[in-house]
This record gives C-alpha cells, sequence and structure tokens, in this order.
C-alpha cells in the first residue's frame, strides 16, 4: 500500500508536473507572435509617417533645389511611390544641368586660355542659357515639375525631345573643341618650357661669352714661358746684347716702313718673317717694332737669336722712349689715371661683363691701352717718315706690299679696306648717334674700314692734323657717352672724309672669328687678318686657318721649343 501509495503520489506530481510545463511552452510561443507582430506594426507605422513627412516635404520644396544628394533621393524615393514618369524628368532634369555645368567649364577654360575665337565662347554661353531656359520654361515648370498630379505624357516626351536636342548639340560641340583646347594647353605648356629654355640658353652665352674672353685674353702658359726664357737669356748673357746704334736705314724715307705695336713676341715674329720672306727687296724694309717696357728685353732678345734675315731691318723700343707721350698730352694715359675708369675695369669684372653681353669685349683694359693708342701719333714717332703701313700683331703677310707705298691716296690720309655691305658696319654702330655732337657732325650711314692693315700718309695726316682731332674726341668721350671704348670709333671720327677705299684682296679679315671665310679668298689676299678671340696661338684657334700662321713661326728656336708650343 506503502508502495502503491508512493507510486500513485509520484503519478500524480508527474502529471501535475507535465500539465504545467505544457502549458508553460504553449504561452511562450504565444507571446512571441503577438511580440513580432507588435514590431511589423510599429515598422509600418514608422513607414507610413516617413512616406507623408517626406510627400509634404517634396510638395512644399522648390522644384530648383539641387538633384543630387538627400533632396535628389527623397525625390527619387516619392517618384517610386507616385508617378514612374517622374523619374524620367529627375533623369533628364540631371542630364540638363550636368551638360550646362560641362559647357560653362569649357567656356571658362576657353577664356583662361585667352582664345582668339570669340564665336566659339559665344556659342558656349548660348547654349549653356538655352538649356538653362529650357528647365525654367513655365510650360515646362508646370506641367512637370510643381503639378501634384499626373504627369502629361506629351509634354514629357516634348521636353525630353528638346533636352536631348540640346545635349546633342553640346556634345557635339565639345567633341569638337576638345581636341583645340588639348593642343592650346600644349601649346601653353610649350611656350613655357621655350622661355624656360631661351633663359638658359641667355645665361650659357654669357658664361661662354666670358670663358671665351678668358681663353682669348688670358696669356698662356706657353707665351709666358717663352718672355720668361728670353728675359732669362738677357741677365745670363748681358754682353750678347749690347744697345746698338740706331741704324739710319730708321728714318730712310725711301725705304718701305712698318709700324707694329704689340707686347706679343712670337705674334710679333710671325708678322715680320711672313712680310720679309714674301718681300721681293726684303733689304729696303723696315720695322719699327713697339712694345711696353715689361716686354721690352724679351722683344729685343728674340730678334737677336732669331734675326729675320735677308737684309731686312728691325728696331725695337718702348712706349716709355717716346718722351711727348705723357698724361698732359695724351687723353688715353690721363683717363687710365681716372678712378672711375679704373673702378669700371677692376671691380666686379666678371659679374659685370656677363651682365651685359654686348659690353663684355669693351671691358678689356687693353682697349685704353697706350700700345693700342700708339697708331694715332705715327707722325710724331716717325717726324722724317712720308708714308707708313701699320699693321696689327695678329695679320700674316701673304704677298709683297711695296705697291701700298705706290698707291694713289687722293690727297686722303688712310688707306683701308671697308668692311660695310648692307646696313651693317656703318658709323651708326660705332657711335652713339642720339648724342648732338655726333648727330651733328657725321653720318649714321658713312661706311666703316677696318684696322689691321692700314697705310697711312704722314704728309696729308699732319696737314689735316688728324692727332689734334682724336684728341677732341677722345677728351670728350671721357665719360664713354660717345661711343664705347676701343680704337676704331676714334679712328672712324679722326680719319673722317680723309680716308681712301683699297681693293678688299689688300686686307681679307675674320680669321679669328668666322670658319666660313672661302679659301679661294684667302689665297688671293695679300694681308689675313686673324681678328676676333680665336687667335691662331690658342687653342681655340680655327684650325683650318692655323697652318697659314704656324708656318712662319721660328719652330727651330729653342725656347719655342722648350715652351711646348705645339705647333
Amino acid at each position: 500500500m506503502a508502495s502503491a501509495a508512493r507510486g500513485g503520489g509520484g503519478g500524480r506530481g508527474s502529471g501535475v508536473f507535465s500539465g504545467f510545463g505544457g502549458g508553460g511552452i504553449g504561452n511562450g510561443f504565444f507571446s512571441f507572435r503577438i511580440f513580432v507582430s507588435a514590431m511589423f506594426s510599429l515598422l509600418f507605422l514608422a513607414a507610413i509617417s516617413v512616406v507623408f513627412s517626406s510627400h509634404h516635404y517634396a510638395s512644399s520644396a522648390d522644384p530648383d533645389l539641387p538633384m543630387t544628394g538627400n533632396a535628389y533621393v527623397q525625390r527619387t524615393f516619392l517618384t517610386l511611390k507616385s508617378d514612374p514618369l517622374k523619374m524620367r524628368i529627375d533623369l533628364i532634369h540631371k542630364q540638363a544641368s550636368d551638360h550646362v555645368l560641362l559647357v560653362n567649364a569649357y567656356a571658362a577654360y576657353a577664356r583662361k586660355l585667352k582664345l582668339e575665337n570669340t564665336r566659339q565662347l559665344r556659342l558656349f554661353d548660348d547654349l549653356a542659357q538655352n538649356l538653362t531656359n529650357l528647365v525654367a520654361k513655365p510650360a515646362y515648370r508646370d506641367a512637370l515639375f510643381q503639378t501634384d498630379g499626373p504627369v502629361d505624357d506629351e509634354v514629357l516626351r516634348q521636353f525630353e525631345k528638346e533636352v536631348k536636342d540640346k545635349v546633342k548639340t553640346a556634345r557635339l560641340m565639345i567633341t569638337e573643341a576638345k581636341e583645340s583646347y588639348d593642343n592650346q594647353l600644349k601649346i601653353q605648356k610649350l611656350k613655357d618650357t621655350i622661355f624656360a629654355v631661351h633663359e638658359l640658353l641667355v645665361k650659357a652665352k654669357k658664361n661662354g661669352a666670358y670663358a671665351s674672353l678668358i681663353a682669348a685674353k688670358s696669356v698662356p702658359k706657353s707665351l709666358h714661358c717663352l718672355a720668361m726664357r728670353l728675359v732669362e737669356e738677357r741677365i745670363s748673357h748681358p754682353e750678347k746684347y749690347v744697345e746698338e746704334e740706331p741704324k739710319p736705314e730708321f728714318e730712310d724715307p725711301s725705304l718701305y716702313h712698318y709700324a707694329i705695336f704689340s707686347d706679343n713676341v712670337i705674334a710679333v715674329s710671325v708678322v715680320v718673317n711672313s712680310a720679309v720672306k714674301n718681300a721681293k727687296e726684303p733689304w729696303k724694309h723696315v720695322f719699327h717694332l713697339v712694345t711696353d717696357r715689361m716686354n721690352l728685353a724679351a722683344m729685343k732678345v728674340w730678334f737677336r737669336m732669331s734675326p729675320v734675315g735677308k737684309g731686312a731691318h728691325v728696331e725695337v723700343k718702348a712706349v716709355e722712349d717716346f718722351p711727348f707721350l705723357n698724361s698732359s698730352y695724351a687723353p688715353v694715359l690721363r683717363q687710365l689715371e681716372s678712378a672711375n675708369l679704373q673702378k669700371f675695369y677692376f671691380e666686379n669684372g666678371a659679374e659685370n661683363a656677363t651682365k651685359d653681353l654686348n659690353n663684355l669685349k669693351f671691358r678689356n683694359p687693353k682697349y685704353l691701352s697706350m700700345l693700342n693708342h700708339l697708331r694715332f701719333y705715327l707722325p710724331e714717332m716717325y717726324p722724317k717718315l712720308h708714308r707708313i703701313l701699320f699693321l696689327d700683331d695678329d695679320v700674316v703677310v701673304q704677298k709683297d706690299l711695296t705697291a701700298l707705298w705706290s698707291i694713289e691716296l687722293d690727297g686722303k690720309v688712310n688707306g683701308a679696306v671697308e668692311t660695310c655691305f648692307g646696313s651693317f658696319h656703318r658709323y651708326a654702330q660705332y657711335l652713339n648717334f642720339s648724342h648732338p655732337l655726333i648727330k651733328e657732325k657725321f653720318n649714321p650711314r658713312a661706311c666703316a674700314w677696318a684696322y689691321g692693315m692700314n697705310i697711312f700718309d704722314l704728309d696729308a695726316w699732319r696737314r689735316e692734323k688728324c692727332t689734334e682731332e682724336y684728341h677732341y674726341w677722345q677728351n670728350l668721350n671721357d665719360d664713354r657717352t660717345l661711343w664705347k671704348l676701343g680704337t676704331l670709333p676714334p679712328g672712324l671720327i679722326a680719319f673722317y672724309s680723309t680716308t681712301k677705299a683699297l681693293d678688299k684682296s689688300w686686307h681679307v679679315l675674320g680669321l679669328g672669328y668666322n670658319p666660313s671665310v672661302s679659301m679661294d679668298v684667302i689665297k688671293n689676299a695679300a694681308v689675313v687678318h686673324y681678328n676676333g678671340n680665336m687667335k691662331p696661338w690658342l687653342d681655340i684657334a680655327l684650325n683650318q686657318y692655323k697652318d697659314l700662321w704656324t708656318k712662319y713661326v721660328d719652330s727651330e728656336m729653342e725656347f719655342v721649343q722648350m715652351c711646348n708650343f705645339g705647333f
């Protein structure tokens, strides 16, 4: 019984538990369904609320609001809920707006490039305005953008057609102009590049010109070596170089006299050797060489150790041997003592020279040296002579020159080869015709001539008082306003209207800078002139002309071999 009672009690307990448990599970499931239904109801209500609030915003909003961002999303959402044609309106409107922006962008870019095609700019502006006006057209605005009712399909098609026509026109214009604008951009970039390269080129030219000036005007090691060796020889053997009495031939007017002024020993030796070797009667030729005090001993030793031979006569003097050449008489010497002129030449020379490429060569002090201006004092230096041939130290004589002493100069002072052709090498290129004194006295179209080989009638010179004329103008040019420095401008002034033009075959120029001088012209020339920076004794000489000069160098002379000239 007890067992049965325990079993029954257990059964009741079990049944109660089972009933309670089954009821709990059923009640839980029911509660979950109610919860899900409630959540869906809340979501539905929220969605309805959003739709109604969006509709109110869209209906009250300005149709001109931007069709992008949140506004565009809201409008699109509303379109899907209301009328499918609204989506087409939005797409068409957006397409029109995008092309308005694109056309305006190309028009602005065209203005930035400063295109001269103003017609094309007007077309862009007109097209952009037409697209804007089309969207804002009242008929379309009322029927498509400000209506709450259904969209009129006929109006929409008409609107779409007009927009597509405008868009098509815009695309055609953009396609046509795009290549042109790309080319304009490339052209602008090319212009910028050309400008930058031009600046670099100008700078390189200035630096190159200055380097060329240094190479041309600096004393090469071989020339310095030669001068030192010659002076050493003079000091070591003074008994060999005792001063001789002046020869009577030095003042004999019946002979052929030459004047050569230089501090370059080997260059002078080439001029003398070439003249003697090509002379028919060399014993009648007298060479008057004038140098500075520093090179006087070297010059004398050279012509003792390497005499010209064939009976020709050589006189070597220094500038100081002419006592009348002092600062109280010669304007150049007085100007050389000027502090302003010394500053012009010797302070910041490299910096100032590279700033003005055209003025570069005139900053060389040689243009104000007395050696360079001795040519204006020939009648006083050689008072007993009637005619004298002036030669620069960078010339080579190729023929007998005695015919120059018999040329009729028609009472003129200077016989020279003219250099003008066309508008080049006229007085206007050498003198400052903006100055009233120059403008009043001289003709800017007058033909210039060359120094380097000039036959001077010293009697006519004295009669015309050319040295006094030179002094007058040189004094006026103390501030360098009448001409740049050098000897040709004052020479053009001193011998203005007193120069006789010689045949061009007497004097051929350009071998020191022009590689295009014809060899036929050179062979026919009596004198060839290495004017320019590329002197034949320098490494920068033009190779095609160098042999014309080196064949007259005394390469057997021991000091030439010792100093490694490389000829």
